[in-house]
């Protein structure tokens, strides 16, 4: 589809706006309390093809938000869609427990074809539950098994899940047996210094912790992050503090987890996070993209990991013929068409201009991101710099992040202002009413983020950014000019 097509239709018909209203009101009435993305994209889907979405209500949109990183080529990608009919049509069974099948013989000869060498060469496989945080529990299970102890470091500002375990290292529930560390940034520094420096007091920090015995940490079963935090605000790890974490595990024989389940099948710009930086992990965590938009998730781990017996660890749903016929069909288009290494370039083309908006609006504290995933940051633009919400103070623009391809911008304001999830919700208001869909994530939901398909294009990618911008431009007009007031708790409302 051309992007006119794919921008906002005109008026809905009588017809189609009952309906549109209609399915919203019963699921309003008859869903949970906690649904999320319904409450702030009011939209119904009905048809979908690459980056665009066509609502009940007629209209269209541009979705940068790909199923919360799932679609690597968008909706309804020929490719898989072929993949899924073949299944369908060959007569194959549709559920085959862990049973060993010629649709799963041929993913996971897919998926080891793309792990970094040094694992794919000794890897075993786990498939779990459908879902990344089914993965998550099934690591963190894994490697207590394997060491015979019980606490896992965490970092702060991570996600991985939203059951027990994976929840603890998320830093969203208690876990005593989960030690939280300092993840590096930039923008907010937790030592007010960012750049190289930062993620150096970050390192030694977790060293301090494992080596002093009066830390109150004992020696952990293993060591989980995320290349880039994605829901945290999209922050890349700096490349040598990954290899720094690589070596800290490997010399006290902590098996380090990758959690690439946002991060993988080229979405940063290589197809699996951790290639940037060239650590091998010994576990690596995956879900969302390698099911080529349906359900499925699976441990890849080192073999001499492998202590499980028989049945400890199990999952009705592990068999899934069509999620993995359309992961093989999506592992292999990504690889054949080198689509890692064209969300790397059209990534760093889409930050320089997103970069602009940090340049024109105080609102904006920073832009930052790997490939094809990109966060801008909404700050209070009435606060005086260096008054961080967390207490921390930064002493200035730390030099960005000293290796391979993590690029981090900052704006007018070169020490951090609080953060604006209000504005932040605002953003994302007027890119819907612009027939575009993005999500928030990271510092109170202040980060609007941006996870496109992999397969957009140069004219689709610069409808994204202008409708971004015009978006932001929207707000930060409304917020000087008395539209959207300050609140009683710090943060930016609407009256």
């Amino acid at each position: 589809m051309t992007v006119t097509e794919s921008a906002p239709g005109g008026h809905a018909s009588a017809d189609e706006y009952a309906l549109h209203e209609g399915i919203l009101r019963r699921q309003s009435a008859r869903e949970s309390a906690a649904r999320t993305y319904a409450r702030t994209l009011p939209i119904v889907p009905v048809r979908a093809r690459g980056l665009t979405i066509e609502g009940a209500d007629g209209r269209r949109y541009l979705d940068c938000l790909s199923g919360a990183g799932t679609l690597a080529l968008g909706h309804n990608h020929p490719v898989v869609l072929a993949a899924v009919r073949r299944v369908l049509e060959s007569g194959a069974p549709l559920h085959a427990l862990d049973l060993a099948t010629p649709v799963k013989d041929a993913f996971v000869t897919e998926l080891f074809a793309t792990l970094p060498p040094g694992l794919a060469a000794r890897a075993r496989v786990q498939f779990c539950g459908p879902a990344g945080t089914d993965a998550v529990e099934a690591a963190l299970k894994l490697v207590r098994a394997a060491t015979g102890r019980s606490t896992v470091m965490a970092f702060t500002g991570a996600y991985h899940g939203m059951t027990a375990g994976a929840s603890a290292a998320s830093g969203h529930a208690e876990d005593v047996r989960v030690a939280r560390l300092p993840y590096p940034q930039e923008y907010r520094c937790p030592f007010g210094v960012g750049g190289a420096r930062g993620a150096e007091l970050a390192a030694r920090w977790t060293e301090s912790v494992l080596d002093d015995p009066k830390s109150g940490v004992p020696e952990p079963a293993g060591m989980i992050l995320e290349p880039v935090q994605g829901e945290g605000g999209v922050h890349p790890a700096p490349d040598a503090w990954l290899r720094r974490m690589r070596r800290i595990t490997a010399e006290r024989s902590i098996p380090l987890i990758a959690d690439e389940i946002q991060t993988g099948v080229g979405r940063t710009g290589a197809f699996w996070a951790v290639d940037h930086s060239g650590v091998t992990p010994d576990v690596m965590v995956l879900s969302k993209a390698i099911g080529g938009s349906l359900p499925l998730a699976v441990v890849v781990y080192r073999d001499d990991l492998d202590v499980w017996e028989p049945g400890a660890h199990a999952g009705t749903f592990r068999g899934n013929q069509l999620a993995m016929a359309a992961g093989t069909a999506t592992l292999a288009h990504v690889r054949e068409n080198r689509l890692a290494e064209r969300a790397a370039t059209l990534g760093a083309r889409m930050l320089a201009q997103l970069g602009r908006l940090a340049e024109e609006h105080t609102c904006v504290g920073e832009v930052r991101g790997r490939g094809l995933m990109l966060g801008v940051e909404l700050v209070d633009p009435e606060t005086e710099p260096g008054h961080d919400d967390s207490g921390i103070a930064a002493d200035g623009p730390g030099t960005a992040a000293e290796d391979q391809g993590v690029t981090l911008m900052w704006g007018n304001s070169p020490k951090p202002r609080p953060a604006a999830p209000a504005l932040a919700a605002a953003v994302q208001r007027e890119c819907l009413r612009r027939g575009l869909i993005v999500e928030l994530g990271g510092r109170h939901a202040s980060v609007v983020r941006l996870l496109p398909p992999l397969t957009i294009t140069d004219e689709q990618a610069a409808a994204v950014l202008d409708r971004r911008a015009d978006a932001v431009d929207a707000v930060a007009r409304d917020h000087a000019g008395g539209a959207v007031a300050r609140d009683h708790a710090g943060g930016i409302a609407r009256p």
